[in-house]
């Protein structure tokens, strides 16, 4: 080989370890999470213009509507983002029928999961006297609706983190317990700003990541994940009216009397059932199962990436 050709060879091989690099800090892990950042602040304020929407008048109804449905920017904005970067695309396909454990019986399974997990928690700090709840109003047609405003703000957060987070912590890292982990973890993150937040909140929330990274790494279901979020979600705020998170809906089939609430192991008056020792126990008892039942009946996951 004549100097010529290794000079060439040397310039190909510089200019291939620059692609990888430059790859390499396109994928590293702080990058990847100021990514979601962008897309969840910049979605929730093109979402933010829906309060302007000229039908919304101000009722309880329709504020609750606006608080979730606002959302939907983070959805138009993630798969905006997805479909016209090349190196994202192909995560979109986690969304349909790519996944084998994308159908709805386990859609409805993760229902039954979120109402199931939920309700246990309101159920110990309601027979424990922790919360006194009393019935407001039932107005099915409004249920609807919020339920699926709920699905909205739910399914995004599922789509950014246990969607595009963790397929990107997937291919950069290779290891799945750095994509379950990785993403549980911003998702915790996320919510420090939240009103009450306390560490046990924190920790709930990184848990329940878990519990939903591992519902899309060993059931590969999307779906069943944003099911769990959504009831979650929705039996707390919209059909007990306790805080989500911090968050009180100001419309709820019942309403906490807030005089008479009491921490305890099983209630966080500031933060809801999430900042409490028995939340955590329920969600770290659902990882095991979830865990042990994977390594035995798991299915073998997408790989959006071939």
């Amino acid at each position: 080989m004549n100097n010529f050709d290794k000079t060439t060879e040397n310039k190909d091989t510089a200019k291939e370890k620059g692609k990888l690099e430059k790859r390499k800090l396109s994928d590293n892990l702080l990058v990847v999470y100021l990514l979601v950042l962008v897309i969840i602040i910049l979605g929730q304020l093109l979402g933010s213009l829906l309060q302007f929407i000229p039908f919304m008048v101000s009722t309880d109804f329709c504020t609750t509507v606006t608080m979730y449905l606002g959302f939907i920017g983070v959805w138009i904005l993630a798969i905006l983002y997805m479909r016209f970067t090349k190196k994202n695309r192909s995560i979109l396909k986690i969304l349909g029928r790519s996944a084998a454990g994308n159908n709805w019986m386990n859609f409805l399974i993760g229902i039954g999961m979120g109402v199931g997990l939920n309700g246990i928690c309101i159920l110990v700090a309601w027979l424990h006297k922790d919360i006194v709840l009393y019935y407001d109003t039932f107005q099915p047609i409004y249920i609807l609706i919020i339920f699926i405003a709920v699905f909205v703000q739910s399914s995004a957060e599922e789509l950014v983190c246990r969607g595009f987070l963790y397929q990107r912590l997937m291919r950069s890292y290779k290891k799945p317990a750095v994509a379950i982990i990785g993403n549980a973890l911003l998702f915790a993150l996320m919510h420090l700003l939240n009103d009450g937040v306390t560490a046990l909140s924190v920790l709930n929330i990184f848990v329940v990541g878990i519990l939903f990274s591992f519902m899309v790494y060993y059931m590969d279901s999307i779906w069943c994940a944003m099911a769990v979020h959504t009831a979650w979600n929705f039996t707390q705020n919209i059909i007990f009216g306790l805080p989500n998170s911090g968050m009180v809906s100001p419309y709820s089939v019942f309403r906490l009397d807030a005089t008479t609430a009491n921490n305890s192991f099983a209630y966080n008056v500031g933060f809801g059932i999430e900042g409490t020792l028995l939340a955590d126990t329920v969600l770290i008892l659902a990882c095991v199962c979830m865990y042990l039942w994977g390594r035995r009946y798991g299915k073998k996951t997408c790989d959006v990436w071939n």
